[in-house]
């Protein structure tokens, strides 16, 4: 008897926990609607006009915000990529034929300097 009541509360408290973790997401989910509907309102409620002076459509205006937000979105992405860039220092093709030929000259002196050495060898 004593087991099964056990049971009975530990299956009562699991679905209480279960209960609560989905009203607690449903909530979260009502606070996010809010906002998205408080911005969509805003958005209907703003009054834009084209060229010609006429007021936009609700549609109108969502595709303006949508390219608005394009263009923000453009340029963080290629402010992060410029940053990640010099933080990891990537060459670009310029710098690496420049490296390439300091590698040439060096090789090169380095042969001169080779075959002075081995001059000065044979004459001691």
């Amino acid at each position: 008897m004593k087991t099964k009541t056990l049971i009975e509360l530990v299956t009562l408290s699991s679905s209480l926990y279960v209960l609560s973790r989905d009203t607690h997401l449903l909530d979260k989910f009502n606070d996010w609607s809010e906002k998205r509907k408080e911005g969509l309102n805003k958005i209907a409620s703003d009054s834009a006009t084209d060229e010609e002076g006429n007021e936009l459509e609700l549609m109108d205006k969502i595709l303006n915000k949508a390219d608005q937000v394009k263009e923000e979105l453009e340029s963080k992405i290629e402010e992060l990529v410029s940053k990640v860039y010099k933080k990891i220092n990537i060459a670009h093709l310029d710098e690496i034929k420049a490296l390439n030929e300091k590698f040439e000259q060096a090789d090169a002196a380095i042969a001169l300097l080779e075959a002075r050495v081995n001059k000065l060898e044979t004459k001691s």
